[in-house]
């Protein structure tokens, strides 16, 4: 299985002191620094993933649990008319983000912010966070990276002007968080509040 090369300085910096203390036949000091490489492994895992979609169809760009469907809470979104998906990642989850639709980047706004518990309302225009927009032909969909309480810094891989897939890979989040999407008002939800979805699998919405 890939590892996310963001996880990979860490990883290292978890498996040298192992080493070291092996060989110095500390065995039992061995141990935690082992089971904590093992269990950034297993966070910074990057399965590979089937993408099946058409144009009009909002892919997962995060594994989790969908907490917000419907109309957004007040300031959350931008200017407009727009329908909320939002996506909370437990520690438990594959935290390699994915693109949601098919087109061009026109935006990257990175945000700083606090770091509330990403369950909270209000974490989606007070915490720090990457916000992404794609010019997807006829639509226009925007995403926020945002950070939480354990979450210190995400990830972020494209740049204004990039041609992106659903389904690339474009970036990490370090730890649990959330994803927000912002669809143009009157697109079909597929998911609801409780659901679980796979990044780069799951269809969330179609855009009308």
């Amino acid at each position: 299985m890939k590892i996310d090369s963001a996880g990979v300085p860490l990883i290292v910096s978890a498996l040298v002191p192992a080493v070291v203390l092996s060989a110095l036949q500390l065995f039992v000091w061995t141990v935690p620094f082992l089971a904590l490489a093992a269990a950034l492994v297993f966070f910074f895992r990057d399965p590979d993933r089937q993408t099946s979609s058409r144009a009009q169809d909002v892919i997962s760009p995060a594994d989790g649990r969908v907490m917000v469907a419907g109309a957004p809470p007040p300031k959350a979104a931008p200017d407009g008319e727009w329908v909320q998906l939002s996506i909370f990642l437990s520690p438990l989850d594959v935290h390699v983000n994915r693109i949601p639709v098919t087109g061009r980047v026109a935006r990257v706004d990175y945000r700083q912010g606090c770091y509330r518990a990403a369950y909270r309302p209000e974490a989606t225009i007070e915490n720090e966070r990457n916000e992404i927009w794609i010019d997807a032909e006829r639509w226009v969909v925007v995403f926020r990276q945002i950070t939480g309480v354990l979450v210190r810094r995400v990830v972020c891989r494209v740049r204004p002007g990039d041609q992106v897939r659903a389904g690339d890979r474009f970036g990490v989040m370090k730890f649990g968080s959330r994803i927000d999407l912002f669809l143009p008002a009157g697109s079909r939800l597929l998911v609801g509040v409780g659901d679980r979805v796979r990044a780069g699998e799951t269809i969330l919405a179609e855009l009308n």
